[in-house]
């Protein structure tokens, strides 16, 4: 290991909010020593720098079909969430980065996110860098490798933080609110509806449909949209639909948008789901705003929508409404927030920032050690 060595960052490849992210510190940090990003998906990310180097490895969550089926069954240890036996795959995406260590002598390893990763590395003697997230962490999994990182990365305003997150981690934490979603900064609302092709004088409201699972359900928003005549109702993102339904006409399905920015722009009011991408996305354009938290690991989106209603910044509602009355409640809650709280959470500087604190985390642990490591970021 040495102190001029890269960086390194694993990037988890089911969400392109995490390599949304990573390529917007990576492509920071290119211009003070070499980053490699390593993940199963390469093709989730946005432009990057000429000088980042990407690697591809097999995923560490989906099976191959060469699996042993013998050892299907074997417990976890509670000190790892995915950590199956008998996974060839897995095999060869561990020794890919192992021999990368050996090979590069890292200065630094970024997880975003995976415990068991942020445990190999500290077991390989090389420091590494945690993204924090909401939700129930507590357990020996998260806290072994928050832990054993020399570093936390929050990819959120420390107005935003949990009540009950330690404070020996809250020391070692960067806070960085907004980083990866810069696109959604400063777009006008009338122009993102002319680029839309959207009428400038009606009022809309958006719901971004979350991609967990089978989909947001539409029964509900066809309660919330007949409510509203006069208002046009706009669906993007992935819908399931019931039987029972009565569709009004003023409900549209758009389907996945690849510039959900644009569209929130253009909105008057927003209905959408906690994702951390999408969150800081609606904070930067500010919105009268309805939070619906969908079931992830941990909890994660009911505890970010704990913090958003802690914080006056959405209104919130644990469940889909099932009348128009709790509809025009949460209206009535939304159209009190104060939008310009809402943008000024969002740190325009937060990836510059980030890969900053980063740099200055590689010169201080190395300091002494004469090289020059490199920094590794794992998506």
């Amino acid at each position: 290991m040495s102190k001029n060595g890269p960086v390194a960052y694993f990037v988890h490849h089911q969400g392109r909010g995490h390599a949304e992210r990573a390529a917007s510190i990576a492509n920071c940090i290119a211009g003070h020593r070499g980053v490699t990003l390593f993940c199963a998906k390469p093709e989730i990310f946005p432009d990057l720098d000429k000088r980042i180097e990407v690697i591809a490895i097999p995923s560490l969550f989906e099976p191959q079909g060469d699996e042993a089926p013998a050892m299907a069954s074997i417990a976890m240890p509670h000190t790892v969430h995915c950590a199956p036996l008998g996974w060839p795959a897995i095999t060869s995406a561990v020794s890919r980065i192992v021999s990368w260590f050996a090979e590069e002598k890292p200065a630094l390893f970024v997880t975003d996110v995976s415990a068991e990763l942020g445990q190999l590395a500290r077991l390989c003697s090389v420091p590494h860098v945690a993204v924090l997230q909401h939700g129930e962490r507590s357990d020996p999994g998260h806290m072994a490798a928050y832990e054993s990182a020399v570093g936390l990365l929050a990819p959120f305003a420390p107005s935003l933080e949990q009540s009950d997150r330690p404070v020996n981690l809250r020391r070692k934490t960067h806070y960085a609110s907004g980083v990866g979603v810069e696109c959604a900064q400063n777009i006008d609302k009338s122009a993102a509806r002319e680029k839309l092709g959207l009428d400038p004088e009606q009022e809309l409201v958006l719901v971004i449909a979350g991609g967990g699972g089978e989909g947001s359900p539409s029964a509900p928003l066809t309660l919330g949209a007949r409510a509203e005549p006069d208002v046009q109702w706009v669906t993007i993102g992935k819908v399931r639909s019931e039987w029972h339904e009565t569709p009004p006409g003023n409900l549209e399905h758009r389907g996945w948008m690849d510039n959900p920015h644009e569209w929130i722009a253009a909105a008057d009011r927003v209905v959408s789901s906690c994702g951390n991408t999408t969150v800081h996305m609606i904070l930067a354009a500010g919105k009268p705003w309805v939070v619906i938290p969908e079931w992830r690991y941990f909890d994660e989106q009911f505890c970010k929508a704990e913090v958003l209603d802690r914080e006056g910044l959405a209104a919130v509602s644990r469940h889909w409404p099932s009348h128009a009355q709790a509809w025009e409640k949460l209206w009535t809650a939304a159209r009190m927030i104060d939008v310009e709280r809402q943008r000024a959470v969002i740190d325009p500087k937060a990836p510059q920032k980030a890969a900053d604190w980063l740099e200055d985390l590689c010169q201080r642990l190395w300091a002494g050690s004469g090289e020059k490591p490199a920094l590794e970021i794992v998506a």
